[in-house]
């Protein structure tokens, strides 16, 4: 049975921004309607915002109301908002620092909700403010979120830098992805039930697609989107997450340390693709239309799709081709894992009316619905030998009755507990930039050139080639 954790204060830089509103607050009331908040729990905001700590208060009551649909317990409410402070300070004022140690003491949980050009120059404030210093049994952590760099380098620059003032073991870099229950399931599903794991290697298996899929465009973030792009955006994170949990080895126990090593050796097993290989097994697109957004360059070359052919060298997976897409102005939003098996000898359907059987899949749905479906061959009812797809479906919300989640709630439980099991360290954060450099330069060299598609379609017909010269298909994102 999950317990609270000890009291603990939240320190959260960029407390007036976006994530705090929409994703921090919602997810530390859905943590205080479960009993899973300390009674002892403050909440410090620092922002150079110009508010107030009712200001702030305010700005909270109301996302929150929003977020529950103005259903909400005015008593919770009152206790989380109650729990609120506010210092309003840049980054590099002294006088805000001077209050910040004043005010946090005992379990310190520091939340870096800024832009990532901030994280180390606050890391670097906290450490000489003596803020990271673990004493008296107080524990000090920080949650870095992404992007963790925008290349190798930069990577490694920043893992550096935080190491120079703080313990590996304090640092919990987060990717709300894996707040996500069927992500968290992968593991449960693959080595918690025997009928699966002894078929979930290249014996069986035909090949993996690895699916995040957007309707949205760049929706006001023209000017860091067009520096950024979909591959720096969502590979070296989302997407190598979801790589790692659906294909690692089994981990001798499921601790942290155990799931990290297995994450880094998977990466570590997946053959980079040099600039031939780019040219062959890569795709690059924008959608029509991006260029006029607003704060985009009108000449830009970013892509906004994302498409590639990788191979695992190991043992599991050798010649199992895993297929990874991600883009934005999509046909659907869809984030899912599909692992397609190797058909059946088909001499006793050569007499079929209707030919083969469709391949068996397994989906494993993350956003919109979270669910696990399964997608098996059946005998349509009649006096021939008709076969048809048919899907046995497991969706979370209607077995367990779970409630409206950020994502969130689980990554912050698991921080004030000290459970960095689903955060990422930093040899997986540099294996999966070691995988994403060769790519970018071979890009930046022509590589690769930048087709186009339709916004609202399943993205650039070159993705589709790039499935259809292995005689496979990508699963439709419009159902």
């Amino acid at each position: 049975m999950q317990k609270p954790s000890e009291p603990v204060t939240l320190v959260i830089f960029g407390a007036g921004g976006d994530l705090t509103r929409r994703l921090l607050v919602p997810a530390l009331h859905n943590l205080l309607r479960k009993d899973l908040l300390p009674d002892h729990f403050r909440i410090i905001g620092f922002a150079r915002t110009d508010l107030t700590t009712d200001g702030l208060r305010d700005v909270l009551r109301d996302a929150l109301q929003e977020a529950e649909d103005g259903a909400i317990d005015s008593g919770r409410l009152d206790r989380l908002l109650g729990a609120v402070m506010y210092i309003r300070a840049a980054f590099d004022d002294p006088a805000g620092w001077e209050a910040l140690r004043r005010a946090a003491d005992g379990h310190v949980l520091f939340y870096l909700a800024t832009a990532p050009e901030h994280f180390q120059g606050i890391c670097e404030r906290l450490g000489a403010a003596g803020l990271l210093a673990e004493s008296a049994g107080a524990w000090r952590r920080v949650i870095v979120e992404k992007p963790f760099g925008r290349d190798l380098d930069s990577a490694r620059a920043l893992n550096r830098g935080l190491a120079a003032v703080m313990r590996e073991g304090q640092i919990f870099r987060i990717d709300h992805y894996l707040g996500k229950e069927t992500v968290q399931n992968i593991v449960v599903f693959r080595f918690g039930n025997g009928i699966f794991e002894p078929v979930w290697n290249r014996r069986y298996v035909d090949h993996v697609q690895i699916t995040v899929a957007e309707t949205l465009g760049v929706e006001g973030r023209g000017g860091y989107y067009d520096r950024t792009g979909a591959l720096r955006d969502m590979v070296p994170n989302h997407l190598f997450q979801l790589l790692t949990f659906t294909a690692m080895e089994p981990p001798v126990v499921v601790d942290a340390d155990a799931l990290h090593r297995e994450q880094a050796k998977l990466l570590s097993a997946v053959v980079p693709l040099g600039r031939q290989e780019c040219g062959a097994d890569t795709v690059r697109a924008q959608y029509a239309g991006y260029r006029a957004e607003p704060r985009v360059d009108a000449r830009s070359s970013t892509e906004t799709f994302a498409a590639f052919r990788m191979q695992i060298d190991n043992w599991r997976w050798a010649g199992v081709p895993f297929y990874v897409r991600t883009g934005k102005r999509l046909a659907a939003k869809r984030t899912e894992v599909v692992i397609q098996f190797r058909q059946p000898p088909l001499m006793l359907f050569r007499h079929a009316s209707a030919g083969a059987p469709p391949p068996n899949q397994l989906v494993l749905s993350i956003q919109p619905q979270e669910r696990i479906a399964l997608e098996l061959a059946a005998k349509v009812p009649g006096p021939t030998v008709t076969t048809s797809g048919v899907q046995m479906t497991f969706d979370y919300r209607d077995y367990f009755g779970v409630d409206r989640q950020t994502g969130y709630e689980t990554l912050l439980y698991d921080a004030m507990m000290g459970d960095r099991s689903l955060f990422k360290p930093a040899d997986v954060i540099e294996a999966g930039w070691a995988l994403v450099d060769p790519i970018l330069k071979a890009w930046e060299g022509g590589s690769c050139s930048l087709g186009t598609y339709v916004a609202g379609s399943d993205g650039p017909s070159e993705a589709a080639a790039l499935l259809a010269r292995d005689g496979r298909a990508w699963r439709p994102l419009a159902p």
